[in-house]
């Protein structure tokens, strides 16, 4: 009885979402790096060459391996103190972890074709929809206090999500721009930095003023 007790108990926690969501997002990390390659045997100008051809390959992986880096610190930020899940949050668990596992598609297009409008406005709105599930996920979360051992201070949830959504506006509004600039589409994306810096700081000072 206690056996089956502790399966049905371990079914509904927390740890066995964020187990499989660190694996997915380990995954798609590594699988950014296989397209950085150059052919062997090259002779000097060759090499030259293919160095600069692999180049745009060394952006799309940097800008890849940050965005999905931010998108795991905050999903785990998001599950601290979440100890059980329900059916609703391991939906939007799975639309968000089959998002990020899409992402080195885009990636590749941004590599390969980073000139074209429509590699850009795809790439743009594969981050989009990443920071839309997540989101949602932490609305849900917020609105299910049951399923952690210490309520999330509103003033702190209302941060969270604002920095999320910060991310879904700047790159949802990069696709439309990219069909007008590919070129301003992509520093349009910079626009996050300041936003990200300013969420960041009041976040620290929120979760530092809940806990004194």
């Amino acid at each position: 009885m206690d056996r089956h007790q502790r399966a049905r108990d371990d079914e509904g926690s927390a740890a066995r979402l964020l187990a499989l969501s660190d694996g997915v997002f380990a995954i798609a990390m590594t699988l950014l790096a296989l397209d950085i390659t150059l052919p062997a045997g090259l002779d000097p100008a060759g090499f030259e060459r293919a160095l600069g051809d692999v180049m745009p390959n060394l952006f799309a992986y940097a800008i890849s391996f940050l965005v999905i880096a931010a998108f795991w610190r905050g999903h785990h930020q998001m599950f601290r103190f979440t100890r059980e899940v329900d059916g609703t949050v391991i939906r939007f668990g799975l639309l968000s972890l089959g998002l990020v596992a899409l992402m080195p598609f885009p990636t590749t297009l941004l590599a390969e074709y980073g000139d074209r409008p429509q590699s850009v406005a795809a790439y743009s709105g594969a981050v989009a929809a990443v920071g839309a599930a997540q989101l949602a996920l932490a609305v849900v979360l917020w609105k299910r206090p049951w399923l952690s051992s210490e309520a999330l201070p509103d003033s702190v949830a209302r941060n969270d999500v604002a920095d999320l959504a910060s991310t879904v506006v700047v790159f949802a509004i990069a696709v439309p721009l990219a069909f007008v600039s590919p070129t301003s589409a992509k520093l349009w994306w910079v626009v996050l930095i300041p936003l990200k810096a300013a969420t960041g700081k009041r976040g620290k000072r929120l979760r530092a003023a809940g806990q004194g």
